[in-house]
Protein backbone atom coordinates (compact mmCIF):
# COMPACT_ATOMS: atom_id res chain seq x y z
CA UNK A 1 0.00 0.00 0.00
CA UNK A 2 1.57 3.40 -0.53
CA UNK A 3 0.98 6.27 1.45
CA UNK A 4 0.43 9.93 -0.46
CA UNK A 5 2.72 12.57 -0.52
CA UNK A 6 0.10 14.73 1.29
CA UNK A 7 -0.42 11.79 4.45
CA UNK A 8 3.76 12.35 5.04
CA UNK A 9 4.92 15.42 3.69
CA UNK A 10 4.53 17.05 7.18
CA UNK A 11 7.58 17.25 9.59
CA UNK A 12 7.82 13.92 11.50
CA UNK A 13 8.36 14.95 15.19
CA UNK A 14 12.09 14.07 16.57
CA UNK A 15 12.06 11.50 19.83
CA UNK A 16 13.47 11.74 22.95
CA UNK A 17 16.29 8.70 24.28
CA UNK A 18 14.97 6.86 27.08
CA UNK A 19 18.48 7.62 28.54
CA UNK A 20 17.32 10.93 28.95
CA UNK A 21 14.56 9.93 31.14
CA UNK A 22 16.66 8.18 33.06
CA UNK A 23 19.25 11.11 33.51
CA UNK A 24 16.68 13.49 34.60
CA UNK A 25 15.00 11.46 37.27
CA UNK A 26 18.14 10.91 39.35
CA UNK A 27 17.50 13.91 41.50
CA UNK A 28 14.43 11.91 42.75
CA UNK A 29 15.89 8.66 43.03
CA UNK A 30 18.69 10.28 45.81
CA UNK A 31 15.48 11.65 47.50
CA UNK A 32 14.13 8.01 47.62
CA UNK A 33 11.07 9.30 45.70
CA UNK A 34 8.98 6.23 43.84
CA UNK A 35 9.39 7.11 40.44
CA UNK A 36 6.74 5.01 39.06
CA UNK A 37 3.78 7.04 39.34
CA UNK A 38 6.04 10.16 38.35
CA UNK A 39 6.51 8.60 34.65
CA UNK A 40 3.01 7.43 34.93
CA UNK A 41 1.63 11.11 35.28
CA UNK A 42 4.11 12.01 32.52
CA UNK A 43 2.74 8.99 30.08
CA UNK A 44 5.73 7.36 30.10
CA UNK A 45 5.41 3.75 30.62
CA UNK A 46 7.94 2.27 33.43
CA UNK A 47 8.73 -0.52 31.85
CA UNK A 48 10.70 1.26 29.01
CA UNK A 49 13.48 2.35 31.29
CA UNK A 50 14.82 -1.07 31.53
CA UNK A 51 15.17 -0.57 27.43
CA UNK A 52 18.21 1.57 26.71
CA UNK A 53 17.75 1.86 23.48
CA UNK A 54 13.46 3.04 23.69
CA UNK A 55 12.33 6.42 22.50
CA UNK A 56 10.16 8.50 24.31
CA UNK A 57 7.94 11.35 22.61
CA UNK A 58 8.56 15.40 22.81
CA UNK A 59 5.41 15.08 24.32
CA UNK A 60 5.82 12.86 26.79
CA UNK A 61 9.69 14.43 27.76
CA UNK A 62 8.44 17.66 28.00
CA UNK A 63 5.13 17.14 30.24
CA UNK A 64 8.00 15.23 32.36
CA UNK A 65 9.56 17.71 33.37
CA UNK A 66 6.41 19.63 34.24
CA UNK A 67 5.55 16.51 36.91
CA UNK A 68 8.87 16.72 38.41
CA UNK A 69 9.08 20.24 38.38
CA UNK A 70 5.61 19.99 40.53
CA UNK A 71 6.92 17.36 42.46
CA UNK A 72 10.03 18.82 43.27
CA UNK A 73 9.59 22.32 43.77
CA UNK A 74 12.34 22.78 41.94
CA UNK A 75 13.70 24.29 37.99
CA UNK A 76 16.61 22.03 38.34
CA UNK A 77 14.40 18.50 39.90
CA UNK A 78 16.53 17.64 42.72
CA UNK A 79 19.31 17.49 40.88
CA UNK A 80 21.33 20.41 42.15
CA UNK A 81 22.16 20.53 46.29
CA UNK A 82 19.93 23.21 46.54
CA UNK A 83 16.52 23.61 44.41
CA UNK A 84 15.97 26.50 42.05
CA UNK A 85 12.80 27.87 43.27
CA UNK A 86 10.05 27.43 41.15
CA UNK A 87 9.43 30.85 39.22
CA UNK A 88 13.27 31.16 38.42
CA UNK A 89 13.00 31.29 34.79
CA UNK A 90 9.99 33.32 34.63
CA UNK A 91 11.52 35.89 36.95
CA UNK A 92 14.98 35.75 34.43
CA UNK A 93 13.11 35.72 31.52
CA UNK A 94 10.84 38.89 32.50
CA UNK A 95 13.94 40.54 33.03
CA UNK A 96 15.60 39.86 29.84
CA UNK A 97 12.73 41.08 27.54
CA UNK A 98 13.99 44.01 28.31
CA UNK A 99 17.83 44.12 27.38
CA UNK A 100 18.73 45.68 23.59
CA UNK A 101 20.86 42.77 22.75
CA UNK A 102 21.66 39.09 22.93
CA UNK A 103 24.87 39.90 24.78
CA UNK A 104 23.18 42.05 27.33
CA UNK A 105 20.43 39.41 27.87
CA UNK A 106 22.86 36.76 28.21
CA UNK A 107 24.88 38.50 30.60
CA UNK A 108 22.07 39.49 32.89
CA UNK A 109 20.47 35.99 32.64
CA UNK A 110 23.84 34.80 34.02
CA UNK A 111 23.78 37.24 37.31
CA UNK A 112 20.29 36.46 38.19
CA UNK A 113 21.62 33.11 38.47
CA UNK A 114 24.85 33.16 39.80
CA UNK A 115 23.25 33.70 43.42
CA UNK A 116 20.81 31.03 43.35
CA UNK A 117 23.20 27.91 42.00
CA UNK A 118 25.94 26.62 43.72
CA UNK A 119 26.90 24.00 41.95
CA UNK A 120 27.97 25.38 39.30
CA UNK A 121 28.61 29.04 37.05
CA UNK A 122 27.50 30.23 33.84
CA UNK A 123 29.94 32.49 32.21
CA UNK A 124 30.02 34.35 28.72
CA UNK A 125 33.10 34.49 27.01
CA UNK A 126 34.53 36.60 24.01
CA UNK A 127 37.87 35.84 22.17
CA UNK A 128 39.20 36.33 18.48
CA UNK A 129 35.92 36.78 17.15
CA UNK A 130 34.22 33.79 18.72
CA UNK A 131 31.71 33.86 21.67
CA UNK A 132 31.40 31.34 24.28
CA UNK A 133 28.83 30.11 26.46
CA UNK A 134 30.05 27.94 29.09
CA UNK A 135 28.31 25.86 32.36
CA UNK A 136 31.64 26.18 34.88
CA UNK A 137 31.38 23.24 37.61
CA UNK A 138 31.70 23.75 41.31
CA UNK A 139 33.23 20.71 43.27
CA UNK A 140 33.88 17.32 42.20
CA UNK A 141 31.95 15.46 38.95
CA UNK A 142 28.94 14.10 39.33
CA UNK A 143 26.51 12.59 37.44
CA UNK A 144 23.64 14.69 38.52
CA UNK A 145 25.07 17.27 38.44
CA UNK A 146 26.40 16.56 34.26
CA UNK A 147 22.89 16.40 33.72
CA UNK A 148 21.30 19.40 35.43
CA UNK A 149 24.29 21.46 33.96
CA UNK A 150 23.37 20.38 30.30
CA UNK A 151 19.88 21.06 31.04
CA UNK A 152 20.74 24.61 32.09
CA UNK A 153 22.64 25.01 28.71
CA UNK A 154 19.87 23.53 26.55
CA UNK A 155 17.35 26.27 28.76
CA UNK A 156 19.92 28.85 27.91
CA UNK A 157 20.30 28.27 24.21
CA UNK A 158 16.32 28.04 23.68
CA UNK A 159 15.81 30.98 25.84
CA UNK A 160 18.26 32.88 23.80
CA UNK A 161 17.28 32.04 20.30
CA UNK A 162 13.07 33.34 21.48
CA UNK A 163 14.73 36.31 22.73
CA UNK A 164 16.21 37.30 18.93
CA UNK A 165 13.39 34.98 17.21
CA UNK A 166 16.15 32.79 15.37
CA UNK A 167 18.07 30.32 16.13
CA UNK A 168 21.19 31.42 17.52
CA UNK A 169 24.03 28.91 15.18
CA UNK A 170 26.13 27.17 17.23
CA UNK A 171 29.11 26.34 15.70
CA UNK A 172 30.41 23.24 18.21
CA UNK A 173 28.90 21.71 21.48
CA UNK A 174 31.37 20.98 24.48
CA UNK A 175 30.84 18.12 26.92
CA UNK A 176 33.51 17.03 29.93
CA UNK A 177 32.22 13.11 29.37
CA UNK A 178 34.70 11.37 27.48
CA UNK A 179 32.54 9.55 24.92
CA UNK A 180 29.44 9.99 22.67
CA UNK A 181 25.97 9.15 24.10
CA UNK A 182 23.55 11.75 23.33
CA UNK A 183 21.18 13.16 21.16
CA UNK A 184 22.51 16.64 21.45
CA UNK A 185 24.03 17.02 18.01
CA UNK A 186 20.50 16.97 16.53
CA UNK A 187 19.57 19.54 18.89
CA UNK A 188 22.21 22.25 18.22
CA UNK A 189 23.12 20.85 14.97
CA UNK A 190 26.20 21.24 15.81
CA UNK A 191 29.17 18.40 16.67
CA UNK A 192 29.54 17.20 19.86
CA UNK A 193 33.17 17.91 21.20
CA UNK A 194 34.24 15.37 24.13
CA UNK A 195 36.36 15.73 26.70
CA UNK A 196 36.25 19.23 27.29
CA UNK A 197 37.05 20.98 30.57
CA UNK A 198 33.97 22.96 30.29
CA UNK A 199 29.95 22.26 29.78
CA UNK A 200 29.10 25.23 27.10
CA UNK A 201 28.88 26.16 23.47
CA UNK A 202 30.06 28.23 21.04
CA UNK A 203 29.03 31.00 18.19
CA UNK A 204 30.58 33.73 16.01
CA UNK A 205 30.55 36.90 18.61
CA UNK A 206 28.98 38.53 15.67
CA UNK A 207 25.63 37.17 16.68
CA UNK A 208 25.69 38.96 20.33
CA UNK A 209 24.49 42.14 18.44
CA UNK A 210 21.24 40.53 17.58
CA UNK A 211 18.54 42.64 18.96
CA UNK A 212 15.82 41.37 21.64
CA UNK A 213 12.61 41.59 20.06
CA UNK A 214 10.44 39.84 22.68
CA UNK A 215 7.97 42.22 25.05
CA UNK A 216 5.90 41.35 28.27
CA UNK A 217 2.99 40.18 25.97
CA UNK A 218 4.75 37.59 23.95
CA UNK A 219 6.64 36.30 27.40
CA UNK A 220 3.36 35.20 28.67
CA UNK A 221 2.96 32.78 25.67
CA UNK A 222 6.27 31.81 26.02
CA UNK A 223 5.91 30.79 29.43
CA UNK A 224 2.51 28.98 28.68
CA UNK A 225 4.35 26.54 26.42
CA UNK A 226 7.28 25.83 27.69
CA UNK A 227 9.18 23.66 28.46
CA UNK A 228 7.80 21.95 25.12
CA UNK A 229 9.11 24.94 23.16
CA UNK A 230 12.68 25.33 24.39
CA UNK A 231 13.07 21.83 23.28
CA UNK A 232 11.78 22.42 19.53
CA UNK A 233 10.81 25.51 18.70
CA UNK A 234 13.88 26.95 17.27
CA UNK A 235 15.10 23.54 15.25
CA UNK A 236 17.23 24.82 12.26
CA UNK A 237 14.34 23.54 9.96
CA UNK A 238 16.99 25.19 7.28
CA UNK A 239 20.04 23.19 8.20
CA UNK A 240 21.00 20.26 5.78
CA UNK A 241 20.02 17.24 8.14
CA UNK A 242 16.45 18.52 8.61
CA UNK A 243 15.96 19.56 4.88
CA UNK A 244 16.85 16.26 4.36
CA UNK A 245 14.75 14.75 6.80
CA UNK A 246 11.47 16.57 5.14
CA UNK A 247 12.42 15.21 1.38
CA UNK A 248 12.87 11.35 3.15
CA UNK A 249 9.75 11.83 5.09
CA UNK A 250 7.82 11.95 1.18
CA UNK A 251 9.25 8.76 0.26
CA UNK A 252 9.45 6.60 3.66
CA UNK A 253 7.09 3.59 1.44
CA UNK A 254 9.79 2.87 -0.78
CA UNK A 255 13.42 2.43 -0.32
CA UNK A 256 14.97 5.56 1.10
CA UNK A 257 17.79 6.70 -2.10
CA UNK A 258 21.51 6.25 -1.68
CA UNK A 259 23.57 9.28 -0.37
CA UNK A 260 24.39 9.91 -4.13
CA UNK A 261 20.57 10.14 -5.04
CA UNK A 262 19.89 12.40 -2.02
CA UNK A 263 22.90 14.82 -2.96
CA UNK A 264 21.47 15.17 -6.34
CA UNK A 265 17.63 16.50 -4.84
CA UNK A 266 19.96 19.27 -2.57
CA UNK A 267 21.87 20.05 -5.68
CA UNK A 268 25.22 19.36 -4.11
CA UNK A 269 28.07 16.46 -4.21
CA UNK A 270 27.85 13.50 -2.72
CA UNK A 271 30.75 14.53 -0.84
CA UNK A 272 29.65 17.76 0.08
CA UNK A 273 26.61 16.38 1.86
CA UNK A 274 28.56 14.08 3.60
CA UNK A 275 30.37 17.02 5.04
CA UNK A 276 27.38 18.95 5.84
CA UNK A 277 26.03 15.90 7.44
CA UNK A 278 29.52 15.42 9.56
CA UNK A 279 29.31 18.95 10.53
CA UNK A 280 25.95 18.80 11.91
CA UNK A 281 26.70 15.71 13.87
CA UNK A 282 25.04 13.32 11.52
CA UNK A 283 25.78 10.63 9.51
CA UNK A 284 23.17 9.29 6.29
CA UNK A 285 22.54 5.74 7.62
CA UNK A 286 21.74 7.14 10.94
CA UNK A 287 19.61 9.61 10.03
CA UNK A 288 17.55 7.13 7.76
CA UNK A 289 17.14 5.00 10.60
CA UNK A 290 16.40 7.45 13.14
CA UNK A 291 13.22 9.23 10.63
CA UNK A 292 12.17 5.48 10.02
CA UNK A 293 12.16 5.16 13.79
CA UNK A 294 10.51 8.32 14.88
CA UNK A 295 7.81 7.99 12.45
CA UNK A 296 7.22 4.79 13.72
CA UNK A 297 7.19 5.75 17.24
CA UNK A 298 4.54 8.21 15.78
CA UNK A 299 2.50 5.97 13.82
CA UNK A 300 2.57 3.53 17.03
CA UNK A 301 0.37 6.15 18.80
CA UNK A 302 -2.29 6.05 16.16
CA UNK A 303 -4.48 2.87 17.84
CA UNK A 304 -6.46 3.31 13.98
CA UNK A 305 -3.01 2.21 12.27
CA UNK A 306 -2.33 -1.78 12.47
CA UNK A 307 1.06 -3.11 12.38
CA UNK A 308 0.94 -4.10 9.14
CA UNK A 309 -0.20 -0.60 7.99
CA UNK A 310 2.31 1.05 10.12
CA UNK A 311 5.51 -1.31 7.82
CA UNK A 312 3.84 -0.95 4.66
CA UNK A 313 3.73 2.88 5.50
CA UNK A 314 7.73 2.70 6.51
CA UNK A 315 8.37 0.74 3.59
CA UNK A 316 8.49 -2.60 4.78
CA UNK A 317 7.78 -5.73 2.71
CA UNK A 318 6.63 -7.73 5.35
CA UNK A 319 6.21 -6.95 9.02
CA UNK A 320 8.49 -9.51 10.20
CA UNK A 321 10.74 -7.18 9.18
CA UNK A 322 9.56 -3.79 10.72
CA UNK A 323 8.99 -6.23 13.78
CA UNK A 324 12.87 -6.45 13.80
CA UNK A 325 14.43 -3.47 12.76
CA UNK A 326 12.07 -1.55 15.63
CA UNK A 327 13.21 -3.84 18.06
CA UNK A 328 16.79 -3.25 17.09
CA UNK A 329 15.86 0.39 17.48
CA UNK A 330 13.97 0.97 20.25
CA UNK A 331 14.67 -2.46 22.36
CA UNK A 332 11.34 -3.75 22.77
CA UNK A 333 8.43 -5.05 19.96
CA UNK A 334 6.28 -2.83 18.35
CA UNK A 335 3.06 -4.54 19.86
CA UNK A 336 4.87 -3.93 23.25
CA UNK A 337 5.57 -0.45 22.70
CA UNK A 338 2.05 0.39 21.48
CA UNK A 339 0.44 -1.67 24.52
CA UNK A 340 2.87 0.76 26.85
CA UNK A 341 2.56 3.77 24.89
CA UNK A 342 -1.18 3.82 24.44
CA UNK A 343 -2.03 3.22 28.25
CA UNK A 344 -1.55 6.78 28.85
CA UNK A 345 -0.74 9.78 25.83
CA UNK A 346 0.88 12.76 27.60
CA UNK A 347 0.62 14.83 23.57
CA UNK A 348 -1.36 17.52 25.88
CA UNK A 349 2.30 18.73 27.22
CA UNK A 350 2.79 20.71 23.63
CA UNK A 351 -0.55 22.26 24.45
CA UNK A 352 -1.95 23.91 27.03
CA UNK A 353 -3.39 21.82 29.58
CA UNK A 354 -0.21 21.47 31.65
CA UNK A 355 0.52 24.04 34.68
CA UNK A 356 2.77 26.58 32.36
CA UNK A 357 6.13 27.92 33.90
CA UNK A 358 4.94 30.84 35.78
CA UNK A 359 6.27 33.80 36.88
CA UNK A 360 5.44 33.57 40.35
CA UNK A 361 7.27 31.08 42.78
CA UNK A 362 4.22 29.13 42.92
CA UNK A 363 3.28 26.44 40.17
Amino acid sequence: MAVTQHTVARTVAHTVAVTQVRQILQGVRQRGDDTVPLLQRAGIPPVLLDSPLARVSLAQYALLIRVLRRHTRDELWGLCRRPLRVGSFGQCAAQLVHCRTLEEALRQGFRHYHGLIDDFVPRLTLQDGLARVQIVRRGAPDPRLDYAQKAFLLFTFGLASWLVARRVPVLAVDYTAPGPGSDSSRVYQAPIRHGAPHIGFGFEARWLALPVVQNPQSLREFLARAPANLLIRYRDTGSVSERLRRLLSRRLDAELPSLEVASQWLAMTPQTLRRRLAEEGHGYQALKDALRRDTAIEYLARPELTLIDIAQRLGFSEPSTFHRAFKKWCGVAPGEYRQTRLARPADSALGHTAAPMHLSADP
